[in-house]
């Protein structure tokens, strides 16, 4: 029953949205899910004009009722052919504890549409849920060496058994898939004489932009990542790469637009496409391993540069929908100087590997202290990318402690949304029909699920 109800609710906002022939609308609310009292929410619309004709539109968003009482916001906006805005509003969540839902009507000249998104505010002294809130989920890890525990696996998954591990993950809470990427490039490793028509690169989805195929059993892995995401009410960044690793130059730039227009053009219609994760990463300098002031401007300017032109290409289609990097925690304030320019265009910086700061460096616990100041000023999010693995000798991952977990959970309880690396490998539903990985991921997975039941009873508890 709450499968056909949930079936029901999507097909009617997939009808809103196809009905507009002439626009399109969309909504997304940041953070999604469940967010505790003290995180402010970021209300976001987008309208795209999609006609050949100037168009007028009324724009009001509402907050659980479609009244007077309940508005949030309203606007009229004039759009040429072709143009797009987005409307943000900032909800304070103080006194908005329990389940609640904005809704997002649009009235054109011959059309009207109608968009909801739900979401729970708990009462809380900090940001943090103290829970994991989704995770990243890679295709076929990019190493061998390290993915060597459930590669051969991973690479065996059809595209039925891909839904099988959405919805496990669905049943512990992670209901934010991030995809690691969408193209493997093994041949470019932080190199910065690639171009677009040379990529060699291969497709983990049926793209039309390069030839190449990862030899995986599914077809299309991430169609079925996005269709059973969209029947739980899940929600999936999509993992844009991999040209080359911390490569921002202008030739990454130009193969980001065409892969992101590609997935947006296949992809865009599944209401669990929530926004663009450029999955090149960075260190927390902002200008990686280089050695001389001159090379360390050059890469700071670049990845300033793009994501400004980046973030300006994507609003022309998905204005409403944010993008996300994952730096690593270290060496932040060699960073300081650039982070307020780059995260005006980075609407989610998703930081990791605060349990392992160098010595010398700030701990953990300063460094998200830091990052969360520059976020503040500039009004981006800071989400928390938790590692849920340790190296054994080889290099290769395997699970981590669930006792560990739980001490970062606590200890970093600054961050509005954790997501963890990764699901497939480190975390297993023994109900599952294939295991990925090792037996001890079935040991981390029954863990933590003991773990949020036991914060969720706490939680009820003091509602009662």
């Amino acid at each position: 029953m709450r499968k056909l109800f949930l079936i029901t609710c999507f097909i009617a906002t997939f009808v809103s949205i196809t009905f507009a022939k002439e626009s399109r609308i969309g909504l997304t609310l940041i953070p999604p899910g469940t967010i505790t009292n003290k995180v402010d929410l970021d209300i976001r619309a987008g309208i795209v004009n999609k006609g050949n004709v100037q168009q007028n539109f009324k724009v009001s968003i509402y907050l659980n009722k479609e009244n007077q009482d309940s508005l949030l916001h309203y606007s009229r906006i004039v759009l040429a052919p072709g143009n797009a805005q987005e409307i943000k509003y900032s909800l304070k969540t103080t006194d908005k504890i329990g389940k609640n839902r904005i809704v997002l009507k649009v009235e054109g000249q011959d059309e009207n549409s109608k968009i909801s998104k739900d979401f729970e505010v708990i009462k809380s002294d900090i940001r943090s849920t103290r829970l994991i809130d989704g995770a990243w989920t890679g295709i076929y890890h990019w190493s061998e060496i390290e993915g060597k525990h459930w590669n051969s696996d991973i690479q065996k998954m059809t595209d039925s058994q891909w839904r099988e591990l959405v919805r496990s993950m669905h049943s512990i809470g992670m209901d934010v898939i991030v995809l690691q990427e969408v193209f493997r490039n093994q041949d470019y490793v932080g190199k910065h004489d690639l171009n677009v028509n040379n990529y060699q690169g291969k497709a983990f989805y049926p793209s039309e932009l390069y030839p190449g195929r990862m030899p995986i059993s599914a077809e299309d892995p991430v169609g079925a990542i996005l269709a059973e995401a969209d029947l739980l009410g899940m929600s999936v960044m999509m993992g844009v790469g991999m040209f080359a690793w911390f490569d921002f130059t202008a030739e990454s730039l130009e193969w980001h637009k065409r892969v992101a227009k590609e997935l947006w053009d296949k992809y865009g219609k599944h209401p669990s496409f929530y926004g663009f994760y450029i999955s090149e990463e960075c260190a927390g300098n902002l200008y990686n391993s280089e050695s001389t002031i001159e090379k360390q401007m050059i890469r700071k300017k670049e990845i300033v540069d793009f994501f400004r032109e980046f973030k300006k290409y994507a609003s022309k289609f998905a204005p409403e929908k944010p993008v996300m990097l994952a730096t690593n925690s270290m060496e932040v304030l060699k960073g300081a100087d650039t982070y307020p320019a780059l995260l005006q265009n980075l609407d989610i910086l998703c930081p990791f590997g605060f349990a392992r700061m160098p010595e010398g460096d700030l701990t953990g616990k300063e460094a998200a202290d830091v990052l969360q100041k520059f976020c503040d000023e500039a009004g981006a999010h800071l989400w928390f990318d938790l590692e849920a693995f340790l190296f054994n000798p080889d290099n290769s991952l395997y699970p981590r402690p669930i006792d560990e977990i739980i001490h970062d959970l606590n200890l970093l309880d600054n961050f509005e949304k954790v997501l963890c690396y990764q699901y497939p490998g480190v975390f297993n539903n023994p109900k599952m029909s294939r295991r990925i990985g090792e037996e001890r991921t079935i040991g981390l997975y029954n863990a933590y699920k003991a773990y949020m039941n036991k914060i969720k009873a706490n939680r009820n508890n003091k509602i009662k």
